[in-house]
């Protein structure tokens, strides 16, 4: 009898994988798949379109197919969009390798057709505003690329004991996509020309079959949360709130990476050194560079000795494991002073851009100079999956730190600024940093955070965790002089959670302050939890509908180990780190 049931566990088991993987399948056919359904020609059409039914069975296996795909678009937002792209690219076959195969090869082929296009914008177009928000574009649309490149091959062997950490780089990496495809666009706010209007035409299918995936992904998780199946732990439940797991290493951790964060400057021996005294390999880190390898597994330290280095450093989407170290905060400093108001796309004006995954600095700081008058000038853009910052400091004013996209951790930094100088639709977790609020103009308010969540099954939020939300030394005597917010929400869906944190007394009583005329209010989500401090009383708050109060339950969601999955990479770099609440009375 034993023997009978283990059979039927197995072929249970089987049964399992061979339709959770046909549906994970399916549903990066349904986001890649459609990604130019409007901008095909009608020969482009007629040629991707099903073969008519053969005579034997043909019209059962059609039936068979638009069954799998009406299911499979059901929780979607766009389901006629959904349906008709499956339908075009799947015939009478409910292959999964052929409808990968099919969908992967019209994706690729029409999101560059788009950057084509974006190109023949660009040649028509005289404006230089413009023109350098459709040479963004361009780059955004291969970013998106990426992860959904990354999405279809992370689907490879399917493993069901790991399925719920799939599902979990799959929702980051299509959300990653959705939040390119917006940046893109945010790149023409406040434009005069029209090209704005015309690349907003050409990524909104686009667009709308990246929320399908997202909104298949959601469904999958939830569904598989509901059987229980034994192994799959899609809840990611927290029973004791510590640090666990620590000696099992994730498949791209090597050896070399592990602990560095945790060790002395001194005992690290560097790939390369750079030194303005020219005691280093190089005067320049950008001369640094060319000696990081492509996609190494190895973790490559770039060693940067004390000094101010003026340099604009872009640290490449193919530069992984990439550590970057300095002799503190205040003593090694990368500075630059590209700004919006001089004519750089936001993305642009970044003083060091960290692209490349599993990105870590450590001991080093990061500035953007332009000045409050200059409007957006960005001291660091992170758009680096698991990426770590420990020790690190962050100057500016407007914009200061882009938390771009995916997920990252922020341990001990201190990060400055006036509006919106925590921006982005990252999963990001900050945990005892520092908030200093600047002097803004004498026109303008303060705000802490900007979230950049468009769809609102996206991953992304920004999560405070005990840190010190305070004034900075120049604002401090004039603080009742200018407004200062937690945070407003700079898109539809904005998620901004803070909690056990000091939130001192320049925070206004109303505590958020909306976009603009009350624009996204409804519909983010933002809430406060076990704070302290003269500015952390919620009695007086904005009463928008977005604003919640949260329960522990709620709350233990946006900790470390359960947000961002932190329990399997933030530790093993050395990073010190709390996996749930910080405080015990929680």
């Amino acid at each position: 009898m034993a023997g009978y049931e283990d059979g039927n566990k197995s072929k249970r088991r089987i049964a399992i994988i061979g339709v959770s993987s046909f549906i994970l399948v399916a549903m990066v056919v349904a986001v890649v798949g459609g990604v130019s359904y409007s901008n095909m020609s009608n020969e482009e059409e007629a040629a991707s379109s099903a073969p008519p039914a053969n005579k034997q069975g043909g019209k059962s296996d059609i039936s068979a197919s638009v069954k799998a795909i009406k299911s499979l678009c059901q929780p979607t937002d766009h389901k006629k969009l959904c349906e008709d792209t499956l339908k075009k690219s799947a015939g009478n076959t409910t292959d999964p390798k052929e409808l990968v195969k099919v969908a992967f090869n019209i994706a690729i082929k029409y999101i560059n057709d788009a950057a084509n296009k974006s190109q023949v914008l660009d040649d028509l177009e005289k404006d230089p505003r413009s023109k350098a928000a459709l040479g963004v574009c361009k780059e955004m649309m291969n970013y998106a690329i990426g992860d959904i490149n990354k999405s279809f091959d992370s689907l490879g062997e399917f493993d069901i004991s790991k399925v719920d950490e799939m599902l979990d780089d799959l929702k980051v990496w299509l959300s990653g996509a959705i939040t390119y495809q917006e940046t893109c666009l945010d790149g023409f706010q406040n434009l005069t020309t029209d090209a704005g209007a015309k690349m907003r035409k050409l990524l909104k299918t686009s667009e709308d079959l990246t929320s399908n995936g997202l909104a298949m992904v959601e469904e999958i998780s939830t569904i598989l949360a509901q059987l229980q199946i034994p192994g799959i732990n899609m809840k990611r439940r927290l029973m004791e709130l510590s640090v666990v797991g620590h000696d099992e290493l994730p498949s791209w951790f090597d050896n070399g990476r592990r602990r560095l964060l945790a060790t002395s400057v001194k005992k690290i021996k560097p790939n390369v050194t750079v030194a303005k005294d020219g005691s280093g390999d190089f005067k320049t880190i950008n001369e640094a560079l060319t000696k990081i390898e492509k996609k190494s597994n190895y973790t490559f330290v770039l060693y940067v000795k004390e000094g101010v280095y003026d340099e604009h450093v872009v640290f490449e989407s193919y530069m992984h494991n990439v550590l970057l170290i300095g002799d503190g905060p205040t003593k090694t400093k990368i500075t630059g002073a590209l700004n919006f108001a001089d004519g750089t796309p936001t993305c642009k004006t970044a003083t060091v851009t960290a692209l490349g995954d599993y990105f870590m600095a450590k001991d080093i700081g990061f500035e953007n100079t332009a000045g409050a008058l200059k409007h957006q000038a960005v001291a660091l853009r992170v758009q680096s999956d698991y990426s770590v910052f420990h020790n690190c400091r962050m100057d500016g004013y407007q914009d200061t730190l882009y938390v771009h996209a995916h997920r990252q951790f922020y341990r001990d930094c201190v990060i400055t600024g006036t509006i919106d100088f925590i921006f982005g639709d990252a999963a990001v977790v900050f945990q005892n940093c520092t908030m200093l609020v600047r002097r803004p103009e004498e026109n303008q308010f303060n705000a802490v955070t900007a979230q950049g969540r468009k769809e609102r099954r996206q991953a992304g939020a920004i999560v405070i965790q005990n840190c010190n939300i305070t004034a900075h030394p120049e604002l401090e005597p004039v603080k009742s002089k200018f407004k200062t917010y937690l945070g407003r929400p700079w898109k539809p869906h904005a998620r901004t959670i803070i909690m056990e944190s000091f939130i001192d007394d320049l925070i206004a009583p109303e505590g958020w302050t909306p976009w603009a005329y009350n624009v996204n209010t409804e519909s983010c989500l933002y809430a406060e939890y076990k704070n302290r401090g003269p500015g952390s009383s919620t009695k007086d708050r904005a009463k928008w509908r977005g604003i919640k109060k949260i329960s522990k339950a709620t709350a233990v969601k946006y900790t470390s180990a359960y947000f961002i999955g932190g329990n399997r990479w933030v530790p093993q770099t050395g990073v010190p780190y709390v996996s749930g609440f910080t405080r015990k009375s929680n």
